[in-house]
């Protein structure tokens, strides 16, 4: 039955993409945001979603049937909170109406994991769409093959990517434990979300939690030789477990079900994929790094279980498009490329920057960071950040009103030249000189942040003209 729906925070990824979802289910949905911005409120507005900057009680009227409540930036005292008690209006959490109302009649197949959620996420539902299952999809970025992070699918499964983050103001558990997975991927796990969790322990406990809702007739794909991991799971797990190996890691001990690589390129775009010691697959792909190697040997493990084989899954990935800001290339000159990649931990940075220097031997590389994230922000990880740029030749650091710690000291230990970048002007001054002509050939540049950047990332396309 159709209902009507008012989303708290309609702009944010998730948020839109549930509202999108929603419309597709047939319901009508409106919502608020303090800001809209393209592309979210574009296709919100073209899906005739109603959408409101600011909120106003009279956005409620008439009576909704049911307000899902984001979790950002949604604490009590806000007026479209306590409206919504006063008043007595059913409400629930995004995550809890995504795992209430789709979830639940599917297959849900969920990626969690403190880096490469997005990307094998979509290379996942990639995979079940090549195959002709028309999965649906909530993915936390645009995949290139799909053009949209949301799709309601027809087929009976559904690719969700499983943030740990907590779920609202209400519930300050993660968000995946609402999804009950049958197949869970869990890439990797540390310490993130300083704002919310104190510690690796406290998040290794909601990843207990997760796997306590997984079927015994479901499956867990997880890294071999992952320490972190590894203790989630002897915490208590009533499910198989498949392991992938990553490029370099050993193999499990027991055989009985694990996925390994071989005959890696050394910037990861060609390998080889064995099961249980026997090879099974080729994949020549687009994609850079022994990060993206393993992201897509977890995608094949977890789309095996949902009926596709590797050959056919391998053969999908060899047509995976990217995801957008993943080392996306988004302008280009004889002697400048600059990528857009959303790197904002320092295992991601690292590991992206190693891939790209295997893929450009000696060419130059400048990695630009935006240390924007809470955790970021609270220098949670600052030790962490000092050598993640070892692989490119020049490191400039830009320093934010959100950064309560001195940036200054990683740019000074930094085994690569280093500098520390206030002001947008002078960064876009010193990146566009890199275009001119001269003798050190052919410059790299990778603008890393989770946000927008000031909207530097449209002032060099801007300046550049788009990537050729």
């Amino acid at each position: 039955m159709a209902q009507r729906l008012f989303f708290l925070r309609i702009g944010g990824t998730l948020m839109g993409s549930l509202a999108l979802l929603a419309r597709q289910l047939g319901h009508q949905v409106a919502g608020f945001d303090d800001a809209l911005y393209p592309p979210m409120s574009e296709l919100l507005a073209a899906a005739d979603i109603d959408l409101h900057e600011g909120f106003a009680p009279s956005q409620m009227r008439p009576r909704p049937d049911l307000v899902i409540v984001g979790n950002a930036r949604l604490p009590r005292g806000h007026d479209a909170i306590e409206y919504v008690l006063d008043n007595n209006l059913p409400y629930t959490s995004g995550a809890a109406w995504l795992g209430d109302a789709v979830l639940r009649s599917r297959w849900p197949i969920a990626v969690a994991g403190t880096h490469g959620k997005t990307t094998t996420a979509s290379m996942v539902a990639h995979i079940l769409h090549q195959a002709g299952l028309a999965p649906g999809f909530v993915i936390g970025g645009v995949a290139g093959n799909f053009g949209t992070s949301v799709r309601l699918g027809a087929g009976r499964h559904f690719v969700v990517e499983a943030d740990e983050y907590d779920t609202s103001y209400f519930d300050r558990r993660s968000k995946f434990v609402h999804y009950r997975p049958r197949t869970l991927v869990v890439n990797n796990l540390e310490h993130d979300h300083a704002d919310v969790f104190e510690h690796l322990g406290e998040i290794q406990t909601q990843f207990h939690h997760l796997l306590r809702t997984v079927p015994r007739n479901g499956l867990i794909v997880a890294p071999t030789a992952d320490a972190n991991v590894d203790a989630v799971l002897a915490a208590g797990c009533w499910t198989p477990v498949a392991r992938f190996a990553a490029p370099g890691r050993a193999l499990a001990a027991s055989q009985e079900d694990c996925w390994h690589v071989r005959s890696v390129a050394a910037d990861g775009s060609a390998f080889g994929i064995c099961r249980n010691g026997r090879p099974v697959a080729e994949v020549r792909w687009p994609l850079l790094g022994e990060h993206n190697v393993a992201n897509g040997l977890a995608a094949v493990a977890a789309a095996h279980h949902a009926g596709v084989d590797a050959p056919a899954a391998a053969a999908a990935l060899c047509t995976f498009g990217g995801v957008k800001r993943r080392l996306e290339l988004i302008a280009a000159t004889p002697q400048l490329r600059v990528y857009d990649d959303f790197a904002h931990h320092p295992t991601a940075i690292r590991t992206t920057l190693a891939g790209l220097r295997a893929h450009v031997g000696d060419e130059r590389i400048v990695a630009v960071v935006e240390p924007r994230t809470h955790t970021m922000a609270l220098g949670t990880l600052r030790q962490a950040l000092v050598d993640c740029c070892a692989s490119a030749d020049e490191a400039i650091w830009f320093r934010g009103d959100n950064i309560g710690w001195n940036v200054g000291e990683v740019a000074r230990a930094s085994p690569v030249p280093a500098a520390v970048e206030t002001d947008l002007d002078a960064l876009l001054a010193r990146l566009l000189a890199f275009a001119a002509p001269g003798p050190a050939g052919r410059t790299h540049v990778v603008l890393m942040s989770n946000g927008a950047f000031g909207g530097i990332y449209q002032r060099i396309r801007q300046r550049l003209g788009e990537p050729s």
